[in-house]
């Protein structure tokens, strides 16, 4: 869990025309600063990262990557000592290839002294993107060589990687290799700050869920990339539902917006304890996609404790709420409220649905792209209770 800068700043490197949006230190010093300030720490968002367009466009002598000294001025390491005075921990970005996707120098032939110099920065993650790989052949190479590299010096680097999405153009990855070289890996192209990008990546998910899900667990995870909520194109119960969704995938929560200023109702949404707790359930297992009809879809994801997270999807974009009615017959993992069973309702608002059996039917209202989000609790049955 943490905060990215690239989806809502992009490689904006014009600090003297855009001093508050460009990137340089005082942006991800101001990222570090509101996540204390404004209880994202105390919420379980820890890291600070940096993604493309921060070094020079030149090694230096010794061959080494190095930040920009206009933008960077006090270097990677002092501000990696300001992210860690916070409680907090900084990422950074690199690529597999000859250049970072945006021009910058790339890592191919410098996998060892990259690995170390991040070390020597104090860097806790790495971002590893798949941009000018000469030969898509040594994709896989390149990323298992980083991630010698990085095991190397020693230091405990979360190794987040590009890997399968840059593979996928040519065949099915190998999600065996991948999972024992990676920490978290992208599968689908970027997230835009748009409705229509949020659902393609859970079309493109929920379609390739029968090989992504036995994949995932703890230590390894499939990013469908960054939460956009609190930024300009996704209506209120957009944001619900991909929140909602990125929980029930066991996603990264890798926030990409400006937290100097979010709007109260995201940032209330990026701070639900009841959807982290989905999100970063101790069980470890993907959730996926159940049924899929009258434009409403359904997700489910097994929790610890036999529980169960539901999210019941409205497609629709045309028109109000409507209504589902969650049973056995419409959803086999009901079940589980046999004999009986809680069922809280944590989107879109909080709400105790009470006791319910293995008969019960249970209706949400949906709204149109909304999400309601469920935790269904089993309880076991009194030797005593009276029938």
């Amino acid at each position: 869990m943490g905060w990215l800068h690239w989806e809502r700043f992009m490689c904006n490197t014009d600090c003297d025309a855009d001093p508050q949006n460009c990137i340089r230190e005082e942006l991800f010093m101001e990222m570090a600063d509101m996540m204390v300030k404004e209880g994202w720490k105390d919420a379980g968002y820890e890291f600070v990262c940096i993604d493309d367009c921060w070094p020079l466009h030149e090694r230096d002598a010794q061959g080494r990557l190095q930040a920009d000294p206009k933008r960077f001025p006090s270097g990677i390491k002092k501000l990696a000592d300001y992210v860690h005075a916070k409680g907090l921990k900084l990422g950074i970005y690199a690529d597999v290839g000859t250049s970072t996707c945006a021009g910058f120098p790339g890592s191919l032939g410098h996998y060892e002294i990259d690995a170390k110099t991040f070390a020597d920065w104090g860097v806790d993650l790495l971002k590893f993107d798949g941009c000018y790989m000469p030969d898509w052949h040594q994709l896989g190479e390149g990323y298992v060589n980083m991630s010698i590299a990085l095991n190397q010096t020693g230091r405990s680097i979360v190794y987040s990687c590009e890997w399968p999405l840059y593979e996928w153009q040519h065949q099915q990855p190998d999600y065996e290799a991948i999972r024992k070289t990676c920490n978290h890996w992208r599968n689908y192209g970027d997230v835009y700050d748009q409705w229509t990008s949020v659902k393609s990546i859970l079309d493109w998910t929920a379609d390739h869920q029968k090989i992504l899900v036995p994949v995932a667990g703890p230590g390894g995870w499939n990013d469908p990339d960054m939460l956009i909520l609190g930024n300009f194109g996704l209506s209120h119960d957009q944001q619900q539902t991909q929140m909602a969704l990125w929980a029930i995938m066991a996603a990264p929560l890798l926030m990409s917006n400006d937290l100097r200023n979010i709007c109260p109702k995201a940032k209330e949404l990026l701070q639900n304890k009841q959807i982290i707790a989905i999100n970063q359930d101790p069980l470890g297992k993907q959730g996926y996609r159940t049924i899929k009809g009258d434009s409403f879809e359904v997700w489910e994801r097994p929790l610890s404790s036999n529980r169960l997270a539901v999210a019941v999807m409205n497609r629709q974009e045309i028109g109000g709420p409507r209504r589902f009615i969650i049973s056995v017959a419409t959803m086999p993992s009901w079940q589980l409220c046999n004999p009986k069973c809680n069922v809280t309702q944590i989107l879109p608002v909080y709400k105790e649905m009470g006791v319910q059996n293995l008969f019960s039917e249970v209706t949400v209202q949906v709204n149109p792209t909304g999400t309601t989000l469920l935790t269904v609790s089993p309880i076991k049955s009194n030797p005593y209770d009276i029938l």
